[in-house]
């Protein structure tokens, strides 16, 4: 017993607690709000006990990773990318999910559902952060053939991910944390350029033959409502629900477990990709501050380790999970005010899913670990 209570003190003083702290009161918080919109469900409101689930194992894989040096698991990165697409390819077998938009994205274990482009975002940032250390130590990062293996290594993730499930926002995601990695890996700003020019040449032929009927109004809907969705009945009814149930809030909300529209189950998915809809009306613009802030200090804290780590592998990872949380959030509450498309991003820690949840709290475990193993300044490359 003093054995584990010495190794419970040891953890807190060199563990990231402060980081611990802010994901915990984070994903409590996302409970309470769950839990107010699925008590009315079909199913009794047992989702509750899902996300609780989610969040413990998640607390475990937060203190595993914080033991584990970063370098260690990085080394296995070639592992790490095998697993990736051995998980991504069980969906075409046994995927499943919202067939009425072709989203196939989980599979199902009798109540429990795993979504492996959730659980993939993790090794991901691992994978692309081990191969810009290992280019930039030979420096040739800047070469036209690193850069393309890195693509072609991202691409084979990204686009098994979508191929697989025909999902629209998380490769989208991943794109962008790639993109985020590769500039503060030290890519050079023309070759940003030049692929943007690319993209801007190719991108008609992509839009209007990789994407369906239906992922294509979503996406075009917030900037040409008049032309995708006139009358607002087909693809912006959702987001003008969220931005009724938002503004109806006030400043103090109507009241947990008493919004209007919340409670009449009005909002399609909003336990998961509408949470903040259900912060807004029932908790008012003091409860939606509340999660931008814990949400912003947790980035911050992120950003702050890999700085700190002297590490250039702890740096990228860190950056690569900020990214992951700056994009998810600024799509998911951008989506919820009617300003962002609609196209299936969770809110970190507060979303409904144990896949969403698990990954975002390895991520700080993590980010943890890094800030338990400081290396020297010498080692700095980046």
């Amino acid at each position: 017993m003093r054995t584990f209570f010495r190794a419970i003190i040891k953890f807190l003083r060199e563990a990231d607690v402060f980081l611990l702290v802010l994901s915990l009161s984070s994903a409590i918080y996302g409970c309470i709000l769950v839990s107010s919109v699925v008590r009315n469900f079909e199913s009794g409101g047992s989702e509750i006990y899902v996300q609780i689930g989610a969040m413990i194992i998640g607390l475990v894989l937060f203190v595993l990773f914080s033991y584990i040096d970063i370098d260690v698991i990085a080394d296995k990165s070639i592992g790490l990318f095998i697993f990736s697409m051995m998980l991504i390819s069980t969906l075409f077998i046994w995927g499943v999910g919202a067939e009425e938009v072709g989203n196939r994205g989980w599979l199902r274990f009798w109540v429990i559902g795993i979504q492996p482009a959730e659980v993939v975002k993790v090794p991901f940032i691992i994978i692309v952060a081990k191969m810009i250390v290992n280019y930039k130590e030979r420096k040739s990062l800047d070469s036209l053939a690193s850069l393309l293996k890195i693509l072609l290594v991202s691409a084979l993730i990204v686009g098994l991910i979508f191929i697989s499930s025909s999902d629209v926002g998380n490769p989208l995601m991943y794109v962008l944390i790639l993109l985020t990695m590769l500039y503060i890996g030290g890519v050079k700003l023309r070759w940003f350029l030049l692929g943007g020019g690319l993209v801007a040449a190719v991108w008609p032929l992509i839009f209007f033959n990789l994407f369906e009927q239906y992922h294509r109004d979503r996406i075009l809907a917030p900037f040409r409502p008049e032309d995708v969705d006139p009358t607002r009945r087909f693809v912006l009814w959702q987001p003008d629900l969220s931005v009724s149930a938002i503004t109806s809030g006030g400043f103090l909300g109507q009241g947990l477990r008493n919004g209007r529209i919340t409670q009449a189950g009005l909002i399609p998915a909003q336990h998961t990709d509408f949470i903040f809809s259900a912060a807004g009306e029932e908790l008012g613009f003091v409860g939606c501050i509340l999660i931008i802030l814990l949400l912003v200090v947790i980035i911050i804290r992120c950003i702050y380790v890999g700085i700190k780590s002297n590490n250039p592998l702890g740096l990228l990872v860190c950056t690569g999970v900020a990214a992951m949380l700056i994009m998810q959030t600024l799509e998911n509450i951008g989506m919820n005010i009617g300003l962002m498309p609609v196209i299936g991003v969770t809110l970190p820690f507060f979303s409904y899913g144990g896949s969403s949840i698990v990954a975002c709290f390895a991520a700080m475990g993590i980010v943890s670990g890094v800030r338990m193993r400081p290396k020297p300044v010498r080692f700095r490359t980046i």
